[in-house]
């Protein structure tokens, strides 16, 4: 049945049964399908949005532009890869125009908080995202963890924990807490060979992820040396660092073998936009047992007929990585 809809002047109608040239009074003109084929205009990666205004890298150049009104606001993001018009010269007062934007490979996202119905796109196209947090000063928030690592499942994006400031503190807790995820763990401090983590970081498009004065600008510029991120201090009285990444901004390793993305520190992250299935999908094992669960099962210990519990009981599961599970599907809102 086609859906009834309300015109103008209040009568009921199927939109359906009208043709496009028999629409009543007060409708705008149809519109059309036919939109415009830029797929043959030269491709760049956005690299940096401010205010309005973009930063975009074609071949070795980088262009600043705007984007045309018809993609809408909040249309383009960091890592997106754009059919470019206008002004492509590069130069000073020049200004392309970004007309299309590429079907994205992967989006990271987050809501304001758990109630928020509205994602917030945060990075496109990313295939690894670091989570970076301190060991101390400040104290490491192992829900904040648990909440990124959940959105990073949900994106498909593949992640890494890196422990900063190890000089301060151990990281064994911390490294004992997460390796049954089965996730790459890197611990480092000022001054460290950051050699494993360039490792990880190699060939792939990396975006740095974590609360307020963990030092992930500081660790960037020691991967990327005369990168100059901006760092800051840890606020003595509140424990809370200060942002100083004041918005997204991709840039290349050293020797082209990769790029990282540095976002402004957070200190909430809304998982409004994420569910369970997409979290276990990351889980291969897990989301294999967890088929045979019955309708509607969260997982959660008392939840009965549990099919993962029950493989647990049987010796087909290790109690270790389940537990690992199901302590940052509490992260989910209910």
């Amino acid at each position: 049945m086609s859906p009834r809809v309300h015109g103008r002047r209040g009568d009921d109608f199927d939109d359906d049964d009208l043709s496009v040239f028999d629409r009543r009074s007060g409708y705008s003109h149809p519109r059309t399908k036919n939109h415009p084929d830029y797929s043959s205009n030269v491709t760049g990666r956005v690299l940096r949005v401010d205010r309005g205004r973009f930063e975009v890298l074609l071949d070795e150049r980088i262009l600043k532009a705007m984007k045309a009104r018809a993609l809408g606001r909040k249309s383009v993001i960091v890592g997106d890869l754009v059919h470019l018009a206008g002004d492509l010269s590069g130069a000073d007062d020049a200004l392309a125009r970004i007309v299309q934007v590429s079907q994205r490979v992967t989006i990271l996202r987050r809501s304001a908080d758990d109630d928020d119905p509205f994602e917030r796109p945060i990075v496109a196209n990313a295939d690894q995202l670091l989570v970076v947090t301190a060991l101390a000063d400040p104290s490491p928030r192992p829900g904040m963890i648990d909440r990124i690592l959940m959105a990073a499942y949900d994106a498909h994006i593949a992640p890494v924990l890196c422990l900063t400031k190890a000089d301060l503190a151990s990281p064994d807790a911390l490294i004992t807490q997460y390796c049954a995820l089965g996730i790459p763990i890197v611990s480092v401090y000022p001054g460290c060979d950051l050699s494993e983590l360039r490792q990880l970081l190699a060939d792939h498009r990396t975006v740095f992820i974590g609360h307020s004065g963990v030092g992930k600008s500081t660790l960037i510029n020691a991967l990327i040396p005369g990168s100059n991120q901006t760092t800051g201090d840890v606020n003595e009285v509140t424990g809370r660092g200060r942002h100083t990444s004041t918005a997204a901004v991709a840039l290349p390793l050293p020797d082209g073998v990769g790029w990282v993305i540095d976002t402004p520190g957070v200190r909430s992250f809304g998982l409004s936009h994420v569910s369970i299935a997409t979290v276990l999908a990351a889980f291969p094992d897990l989301s294999l047992i967890a088929a045979r669960c019955p309708k509607g099962c969260t997982h959660a210990l008392v939840t009965p007929g549990c099919a993962l519990s029950e493989a647990v009981s049987a010796g087909i599961l290790n109690e270790t990585r389940l537990v690992s599970l199901r302590r940052i599907l509490t992260a989910l809102p209910n």
